[in-house]
């Protein structure tokens, strides 16, 4: 499966330039199976959700991408400020060519931001397969909270095959960004696709980074600081055949979630 990780540099609140920039992007790339952009990749990363949010109904982005999907035989990832039920949500899209088969609601929303404040934190994890591939839906903060991403393992059966992180992780937290992205590949035996923006908004400064890792923890596609597009091929075979040579999840604890 190739997948592309589309670090865009996201304009501030205007839906429509950003869905141009993801167009041409995609446009400019090598074909893949699945695109992945940012987190709030319409908008930014914006706390007041009521001047953003819109209706999966009425929002352009969203059937942005499900028009894409169709058209190009793709899926298509990535977040966008929600309204429903009188509730903002950071909903996390994986949409096919079938339309929408997955919506994660992002579970750790970022206090220090105000993203509590403002929205209404999802419970449920998520994990959509797709062409035979296993993915659980994640968005940035997420990513400091291994338990809820932990991978589990029944026999020969995972839970999944990759995580999927899109963010909006600023500069000033690199370090972290890439330290922890790799960990929840290594500790889960699974792919991270991590795909994060580039740019400026109102608050912070944005250095990119978006990598794919492998279980091992090394890298098999990464982005520079600017705006672009890189495609990589996942390999679920290898990914398998690691497992079984070094299968350490057999002797992980055993929880639940709360």
């Amino acid at each position: 499966m190739k997948i592309a990780l589309i670090q865009s540099d996201i304009i501030w609140c205007d839906q429509s330039t950003n869905i141009r920039r993801a167009e041409q992007l995609i446009a400019s790339a090598e074909i893949a199976d699945l695109y992945i952009l940012p987190e709030m990749w319409s908008s930014g990363f914006v706390i007041e959700a009521q001047d953003v949010a819109q209706t999966e109904e009425h929002c352009e982005a969203l059937q942005w991408m499900v028009t894409t999907a169709a058209t190009r035989g793709c899926a298509i990832s990535g977040s966008l400020v929600i309204s429903q039920d009188g509730k903002y949500y950071n909903r996390h899209y994986f949409v096919t060519p079938e339309g929408i088969v997955a919506r994660y609601d992002k579970r750790h929303l970022f206090r220090l931001g105000g993203e509590t404040k403002r929205f209404t934190a999802g419970q449920d994890r998520v994990v959509v397969e797709w062409q035979g591939v296993k993915f659980l839906l994640q968005t940035c903060y997420d990513i400091r909270f291994p338990v809820f991403s932990r991978n589990r393992v029944c026999g020969k059966s995972y839970d999944y095959d990759a995580i999927i992180y899109v963010a909006n992780f600023p500069t000033a937290r690199e370090i972290a960004w890439r330290t922890l992205t790799a960990a929840r590949a290594i500790e889960n035996e699974a792919f991270v696709v991590a795909v994060n923006r580039t740019g400026v908004d109102p608050y912070c400064n944005y250095s990119g980074g978006s990598v794919l890792w492998d279980s091992f923890g090394q890298v098999v596609a990464q982005c520079g600081d600017k705006e672009e597009i890189v495609v990589a091929e996942l390999d679920i075979d290898e990914l398998y055949s690691r497992r079984r040579r070094f299968p350490t999840l057999s002797d992980g604890d055993l929880y639940n979630i709360e």
